[in-house]
């Protein structure tokens, strides 16, 4: 598919990774549908696709809860006249050990609403958008493409029971909606980034950050626009669909 022209929104848009890929993908001509909770995150990301030579607009919506996603991709359809593409990326961390002691004694366990946040946004957020993106594509005969955002904890973290169970159901959305999608043009993939330079990273101790750097082959941690490129890739291929794509500095082989 041509990103020129062709409408995309993203999920957790006004910040870190999607902000990254909106402006990546406004620099090649797309009009982005951003969505977020923070509405300032959102106008200065917005500004920043226009900027970068795309047309952009905000939408504040919980992409937890059903009755917010469905008015918000109506109203992007409504506004843009089409939809081509989505970007599966809001996601948040309630990291802790499912069960903690300490000689013997329990010190601490990873609590349900700890469990139920994080399954809440980057599991059902994710169907709950990937749903409605593919109802108003089909809708309104748009062909395109979902990707989600994963992550290489998929494949089982520690300190994540939540996270990585997340991410593992979010991997396997991909081949499904891929099959059940492909006869109406619209394809799925998933991008799995492993440590990447975003504000969570920047905060980190030096000490932190020198040792997991040192466990990585490439020797150094990812780039936002190194993500972005994998998603403009994802859409440009027309033959791609039902694949993950780790993007990881060959962390996880």
């Amino acid at each position: 598919m041509k990103l020129q022209d062709s409408v995309i929104a993203i999920t957790g848009g006004g910040q870190g990774l999607g902000r990254a890929m909106a402006e990546y993908l406004a620099a090649k001509g797309a009009k982005l549908a951003l969505i977020d909770l923070m509405p300032e995150k959102l106008e200065e990301a917005a500004a920043a696709c226009k900027q970068a030579g795309g047309d952009a607009r905000a939408y504040v919506c919980n992409v937890a809860k059903e009755e917010d996603v469905e008015k918000t991709f109506a109203a992007i359809v409504a506004d843009f006249g089409q939809l081509n593409g989505l970007v599966n990326n809001a996601g948040i961390l309630r990291d802790g050990l499912m069960v903690k002691s300490k000689d013997g004694e329990i010190t601490g366990r990873m609590e349900l609403a700890q469990w139920q946040a994080v399954i809440d946004v980057n599991l059902t957020g994710v169907f709950l958008c990937g749903r409605e993106a593919a109802t108003q594509m089909i809708r309104n005969g748009d062909q395109g493409a979902i990707i989600n955002i994963a992550s290489i904890s998929r494949a089982g973290n520690m300190g994540q029971s939540n996270y990585s169970a997340a991410k593992a159901g979010v991997s396997a959305l991909v081949p499904v909606w891929a099959k059940e999608l492909a006869r109406y043009g619209i394809r799925c993939a998933g991008i799995a980034p492993g440590f990447i330079e975003t504000e969570m990273t920047a905060s980190m101790k030096p000490e932190a950050l020198e040792k997991m750097t040192a466990g990585i082959p490439l020797k150094r941690m990812g780039k936002p626009q190194e993500i972005a490129h994998a998603a403009a890739f994802i859409f440009e291929n027309d033959y791609l669909s039902g694949r993950m794509i780790e993007v990881d500095g060959a962390l996880r082989i």
